[in-house]
């Protein structure tokens, strides 16, 4: 019972934060996209900013314009404003506030079959995909008459921007339909594998692909918000581990990169030796 109220208590702070970030849900019948000032700001989560309902920007989105050479405030202020929230709460803000986050959990909630699955090599993909996508790419590739690079993550790679954005978008604007083309193709299909992932393994895409977890993950051993093990309560009894569904053994790595808060483990432990 601890253990179900524990994890009903982050759904509710997830479904409380989905809310606030996108507040304009009527948009989403309506088929437009709010533009007010309020653009401006970044989200700590990988919340779309072409999203109907979205009031904020991705960090994302505004990190590859930086390096792509858009020259407008929100850029300028977007690396900073990375390594402060990362440096107070780390990965809490995957497990917490991160609209995509919420969805993976949602969908892993149905009852299907689950692969315990460590992805050893596969949760390295995520730090390529930052670098290549979202630096690399958008400031060594420039169009010749604007020399302004590409939103690579955005444009080729990323679901977050299909599902909240592009989908409900082309829904109901149909002159959107003959725009469509293979690269839409391609962000389907990356979407479609994603949510499918997400019924049998827990977190796939921010385990394996989000670019923001990348980040957030190299805060999470000194971050504000972090996990601690008391050894003198820990009897080795190995529950944190079992009930960890990222595979992570909490009383050795409280703090590992991959660790988004979840506190599964923490309602696990007999002893309280989490905290």
């Amino acid at each position: 019972m601890k253990k179900l109220r524990l994890l009903k208590n982050r759904l509710t702070v997830q479904i409380f934060f989905f809310f606030v970030q996108n507040p304009f849900i009527a948009n989403f019948y309506y088929g437009k996209i709010h533009t007010g000032e309020s653009k401006k700001i970044c989200t700590p989560g990988l919340n779309c900013y072409s999203c109907p309902a979205a009031v904020t920007s991705c960090p994302i989105g505004a990190l590859q314009l930086f390096f792509a050479g858009v020259k407008f405030s929100v850029t300028l202020f977007v690396t900073g404003f990375l390594l402060s929230i990362g440096v107070v709460f780390g990965r809490f803000i995957c497990g917490y506030v991160c609209p995509m986050g919420l969805l993976q959990d949602l969908i892993y909630k149905i009852k299907t079959p689950k692969l315990r699955l460590r992805l050893r090599f596969a949760r390295y993909i995520k730090y390529i995909v930052l670098l290549l996508l979202v630096i690399i790419l958008p400031f060594l590739i420039r169009d010749e008459l604007s020399r302004l690079g590409a939103p690579w993550f955005c444009k080729y790679l990323c679901p977050t921007g299909t599902i909240f954005g592009a989908a409900p978008l082309i829904a109901v604007n149909d002159f959107m339909h003959s725009m469509l083309g293979c690269q839409f193709v391609l962000k389907v299909t990356i979407a479609i594998a994603v949510i499918v992932g997400s019924l049998f393994v827990f977190r796939i895409f921010c385990r394996v692909l989000c670019p923001l977890g990348a980040i957030y993950a190299l805060f999470n051993r000194f971050a504000v918000v972090r996990m601690k093990c008391d050894k003198k309560k820990c009897t080795g009894c190995g529950l944190c581990a079992k009930a960890c569904q990222i595979l992570i053994e909490p009383a050795k790595t409280p703090n590992s990169p991959e660790c988004v808060r979840c506190k599964g483990c923490v309602s696990a432990c007999k002893t309280k030796a989490l905290k």
